[in-house]
């Protein structure tokens, strides 16, 4: 017979943040670090910051993000600094906007490095332990439940259950309830979300196979090696402690072969089959996906990733698949330098409970319950980036609301962080999302390169910087302005020795002489051949300095037009919407319109601007109603 299991009051708390992903992590170093007294509860402490998927961090967008985590204060970017075994800086050969970082991970050490950084900060409890319940009462979260009977009390509280939430992990025709990687799958949460009103629906990712590097043949293979130049996630890294040492990855593809075996088991993929129930990501298939729907591409690429130091593990990045094992060996086996490849873990697929985003408001609490903040892979995300951006995020907020102090949110002219906000709980998302730089429309300010100057400003504000750091990145700021300053200033004559360069650059001589800031503006013209022509030793020596000017002034151009998009979004921003609109009551809007206006209840003219299917005409009746200021109200 089945025993209930007693409950008892345990200890009390200012936050308690459930899961210990990769935004749970985030979330809990953040309500900690300002001075709030922090419970991480997660279900396995051998799981901590696992990486169930790829062994990488960054890339384009969400490298922008791991860098906007530490300018805020955050933890990833120091993380995975620490822990790396390869750094590729991608895109090089293109603009400012779309360059991004990427690094593979030691997987162990990425885990266990944050687990040790979590569990020697002062004000955070990290304990094992399965949330069943939240306490709420009359609309307020107050705690939560533990399977063990454990009743823990905060003033705020944050889910970062992942994908956890109702797991269920599809290998063929082999199913079964569990969280990534084998862990235990967290149920009675999602019931209990269910309970207090919450919609939920289902979502799903999927895994590659992993194989045992021994039995990889790298000559048939192209290698992958780390960059030569000094980059790092984390603004307090130096370029001193660059990582010499790098694993290669490396490069196949998969091939026709490879393509008929899949085609020729479509009935045992649960993605056709109709195991599958969730959507899977638009923009990281599985390779059956991918094979049906580009079936005129003959081939596709695969890279071999090492997991790190201390294993022989490689993981077959973007051969995500959840096909019955045998197929997966005869898929691996048919791909070249993959021939004789040992299995050592299965790819799958795994099912999971979202809650529909537009239920959550900008500052990542709740709108059906109050003091409750959710983040990461819940919300509908995919990606680790996207989960710590999400979680410091929630962390911050969670720990305002425990002092009564107002949320903390930051706008689309101000973050990657900020954009996929405001998609999530303005827009929604059908299927994972997933950041790319084509989200952003101000992505020419939203750089990797100056995540520092956007944000550090705001971490420090929250007490998330240190003194410290903040005098250092204060010292850059002005170094930065002073030099732009400068170059605006310094007059470079057409001299035989211009003009020769001007022809070797393929530029037209000049005939007047021209500003060093104007001559920057010019294709190929670097800052370093700027100093070479003036012949002044003076100009700034610090390589990130550097870049920012070199940026700022051969992009000024483009960059005030972003400005002067964000003015206009500032002016929008500034027009609140009352809370409680009924917006039955606004005659002329569009029946659409008003359902989603009703459903999302936007706070501002520009996120309700920023509905599908809130066209300009009903923004227009929107505002004009407002203005008039006899404001009808949902009782």
């Amino acid at each position: 017979m089945d025993l209930k299991v007693k409950q008892y009051d345990s200890h009390e708390y200012d936050v308690i943040v459930v899961g210990a992903g990769h935004a749970g992590c985030e979330a809990a170093l953040a309500a900690a670090r300002m001075g709030q007294k922090t419970l991480l509860l997660t279900i396995n402490l051998d799981m901590v910051a696992f990486m169930p998927c790829n062994p990488s961090v960054g890339g384009p967008a969400k490298g922008i993000v791991v860098r906007e985590v530490d300018a805020l204060g955050g933890q990833m970017g120091k993380n995975i600094d620490a822990t790396y075994i390869q750094m590729r800086m991608l895109n090089t050969s293109k603009g400012p906007a779309v360059r991004a970082l990427r690094a593979q991970a030691d997987k162990n050490d990425y885990h266990l490095t944050m687990k040790d950084a979590i569990e020697n900060e002062p004000m955070l409890t990290l304990r094992q332990g399965l949330v069943n319940e939240l306490i709420v009462e009359d609309g307020v979260c107050q705690g939560v439940i533990t399977a063990t009977g454990a009743r823990y009390l905060a003033k705020s509280v944050v889910l970062t259950a992942g994908t956890s939430s109702r797991g269920k992990i599809i290998i063929g025709e082999l199913t079964y309830s569990s969280g990534p990687n084998n862990s235990l799958p967290s149920i009675k949460l999602s019931e209990n979300l269910e309970t207090l009103g919450f919609k939920l629906r289902r979502f799903k990712t999927g895994t590659p196979p992993r194989v045992d590097g021994n039995t990889i043949d790298y000559d048939k293979t192209q290698e992958q090696p780390g960059d030569q130049t000094p980059n790092h996630f984390s603004y307090e890294t130096p370029d001193t402690a660059y990582l010499k040492d790098q694993l290669s990855c490396w490069m196949t593809y998969t091939n026709e072969t490879t393509h008929q075996i899949i085609r020729d088991n479509l009935d045992r993929a649960p993605m056709f089959s109709g195991i599958i129930e969730g959507v899977g990501p638009r923009y990281c298939p599985s390779i059956e996906d991918k094979v049906v729907r580009f079936a005129d591409k003959p081939r596709h690429q695969l890279f071999l990733e090492p997991e790190g130091r201390k294993t022989e593990e490689y993981y077959v990045g973007d051969f995500s698949t959840s096909m019955p094992e045998e197929i997966q060996l005869k898929m691996l086996h048919s791909v070249e330098g993959l021939e004789h490849a040992e299995l050592m873990r299965p790819g799958y697929a795994i099912e999971y409970d979202i809650i529909e985003p537009w239920q959550l408001t900008h500052s990542l609490e709740t709108k059906v319950v109050k003091n409750l903040f959710t983040a990461g892979q819940m919300n509908g995300t995919s990606g680790y980036e996207e989960a710590a951006g999400q979680g410091i995020i929630a962390g911050i907020n969670a720990a305002l609301r425990a002092d009564d102090q107002p949320a903390f949110t930051l706008g689309r002219n101000e973050a990657y962080i900020g954009v996929m906000i405001d998609d999530l709980v303005t827009k929604g998302t059908n299927e994972p999302y997933r950041l790319l730089t084509s989200r952003a429309e101000y992505r020419l300010i939203l750089r990797h390169d100056n995540a520092d100057l956007r944000l550090t400003e705001k971490g420090h504000q929250l007490g998330l910087i240190s003194e410290d750091r903040y005098q250092k990145f204060l010292v850059k700021k002005q170094a930065v302005e002073a030099e732009t300053k400068r170059l605006t200033e310094i007059r470079i004559k057409p001299t035989p020795k211009v003009q020769d360069f001007m022809v070797a650059h393929h530029n037209a001589p000049l005939k007047d002489g021209i500003l060093a800031s104007d001559l920057i503006k010019r294709p190929g013209i670097s800052y370093d051949e700027i100093a070479e022509l003036v012949g002044d030793e003076s100009l700034e020596a610090d390589r990130y300095v550097k870049e920012q000017v070199e940026i700022q002034l051969k992009y000024a151009g483009y960059i005030d037009k972003e400005k002067n998009k964000v003015a206009h979004l500032k002016r929008l921003e500034a027009k609140k919407i009352p809370d409680r609109i009924d917006y039955s009551a606004i005659n002329g809007l569009a029946t659409e319109a008003r359902q989603k206006l009703t459903k999302i209840q936007p706070e501002t003219i520009a996120q309700a601007s920023r509905i599908s299917g809130v066209n300009p005409a009903d923004i227009a009746i929107l505002s004009v109603y407002i203005e008039q200021g006899r404001i009808a109200k949902i009782s």
